[in-house]
C-alpha cells in the first residue's frame, strides 16, 4: 500500500515579483520580493490557511533563496520567516546582507 505524495512546485512569476508555491497545481502562497541592484529583497512570505502545518513556507523559501543566489542575487531577508528560515538553514549565509533602513524604506514605497 502506498500513499501518493502531492505534487508541490515552486516558481518565480517575474512579472509579479515573487516566488509562488503550488500543490497539485492549486496556488498555496507565495513569497514576495525587490529586486534592488544586486539584492533581491524578500519582504512577505505566505502560505494560504487551507495549506498550513505542511511546511510548505520553508520549502518554498528554500527554493526561492536558493534561485536568487543561482542567479547571482544577495538576499536580505526583511520577512520575518526568511529571517527565522535563514537562522535554521546556512546554505546561502555567504549571500545574506543585513536590512539597512534604506532597505526598508525601499519595501515601503512598494507596499504602502
Amino acid at each position: 500500500m502506498s500513499e501518493e505524495s502531492p505534487e508541490v512546485a515552486v516558481t518565480r512569476s517575474a512579472d509579479r515579483d515573487r516566488y509562488e508555491i503550488t500543490v497539485d497545481g492549486r496556488k498555496a502562497g507565495h513569497a514576495a520580493y525587490l529586486d534592488r541592484a544586486d539584492q533581491r529583497v524578500f519582504y512577505h512570505t505566505e502560505i494560504d490557511e487551507e495549506f498550513g502545518g505542511r511546511g510548505l513556507g520553508s520549502v518554498l523559501v528554500g527554493r526561492a533563496l536558493a534561485e536568487a543566489g543561482e542567479s547571482g542575487f544577495r538576499i536580505v531577508p526583511v520577512c520575518p520567516f526568511v529571517a527565522r528560515y535563514l537562522e535554521r538553514h546556512h546554505e546561502v549565509d555567504d549571500l545574506v546582507d543585513a536590512v539597512t533602513p534604506d532597505v526598508r524604506a525601499a519595501v515601503r514605497e512598494r507596499t504602502g
